[in-house]
């Protein structure tokens, strides 16, 4: 799931984001960089799926 989230993120960032987090700010703002362009929203999605990647290995163990 982790690769499939990481690839949406990156062809169809609000996508990925939304599997990620469910509906929220970080959808928002990922929609709101994906209109300015493809680029700042593919960054802004591998950042924070891999963020939430990070801390959820962290809670784990």
């Amino acid at each position: 799931m982790k690769f499939t989230r990481i690839l949406l993120g990156i062809l169809l960032p609000p996508v990925g984001v939304y599997l990620t987090f469910g509906f929220g700010t970080t959808l928002l703002i990922n929609i709101l960089l994906t209109l300015l362009g493809w680029l700042p929203g593919s960054i802004h999605a591998l950042w924070a799926i891999l963020k939430h990647e990070e801390q959820a290995n962290q809670a784990s163990g």
